[in-house]
């Protein structure tokens, strides 16, 4: 999970003038995967799978959980910074280090950087992260999100924008080639970037409705886009954002937590009710 200042508004727009010129929003051709039902109503649920609401069209749960039945189901797959337990996963050569040990995210600090500056580096980080990609479609997942794509941005200038859209290219044809759609999570200032160069099909957003950022998105993924909204960061009622010409159709609010459908601090509701 990884939503991001109001502030990153303003650079957004300009980062994605400056890279790309005019954004399409055309869907790029698909081969024996499929893009996310248009305007479902979705659910978010990588704190621990449960059985989704009546109505749900769309579900997004980790790489270790099993997809949702009868659901578009998305795969979460952490391909730009550790995922929490997994460190030992990854060789030490393939985290950004800082005077002898890894960098971490300053706001997730149980997530390490990993090393996309060099085009080996980056085919290493493929290799250990395609047998991931492989084994959603194996257990019958839609498409897998990439999180953490601006990864750059925490570097301190170590990484850079081209690195990690190399290392995107990788994963998104390793989804390509396992029957998966690829999907952006985040990054709006690189939205069309993204699309255009490492080939995203849709994206996963989180709080573009609060944050008024939605339209990064769907200006250039048109309806292929799904946020999830915070309940405990609304600036308005989640039904004001509904009702916002710039939300995209497929919004959710969760808990922060994202915990199960039985814990007391569960919070879900989509546009439809």
């Amino acid at each position: 999970m990884r939503a991001r200042p109001a502030s990153a508004l303003t650079i957004a727009v300009l980062t994605v003038a400056a890279l790309t010129g005019c954004a399409t929003t055309d869907a790029p051709a698909s081969g024996s995967f499929s893009v996310p039902p248009a305007g479902a109503a979705p659910d978010y649920q990588l704190g621990g799978a449960y059985a989704p609401a009546s109505g749900v069209g769309i579900v997004g749960r980790d790489r270790a959980a099993e997809p949702a039945d009868g659901v578009y189901s998305i795969c979460y797959v952490n391909g730009f910074q550790t995922q929490p337990g997994e460190l030992d996963l990854w060789d030490d050569d393939l985290l950004l280090q800082r005077d002898g040990a890894p960098v971490f995210d300053p706001d997730w600090p149980d997530e390490a950087l990993v090393d996309t500056s060099t085009p080996a580096q980056r085919e290493r980080i493929a290799t250990l992260v395609t047998p991931w990609i492989e084994g959603c479609a194996d257990a019958g997942f839609d498409a897998v999100e990439f999180d953490n794509l601006d990864s750059y941005t925490r570097s301190d200038g170590a990484l850079t924008l081209e690195g990690n859209l190399a290392l995107a290219t990788l994963l998104v044809d390793a989804a390509h080639g396992a029957g998966l759609a690829a999907g952006q999570k985040n990054a709006a200032e690189d939205a069309a970037v993204l699309r255009d160069e490492a080939g995203f099909d849709f994206a996963v957003t989180e709080e573009c409705a609060a944050y008024e950022e939605c339209s990064a998105y769907t200006d250039v993924y048109g309806e292929a886009v799904i946020d999830i909204e915070y309940s405990d960061e609304l600036p308005r009622t989640f039904a004001e954002m509904c009702a916002d010409d710039e939300s995209p159709a497929s919004m959710v609010l969760r808990d922060r937590n994202l915990v199960t459908a039985d814990d007391e601090a569960y919070v879900f509701e989509t546009c439809a009710g």
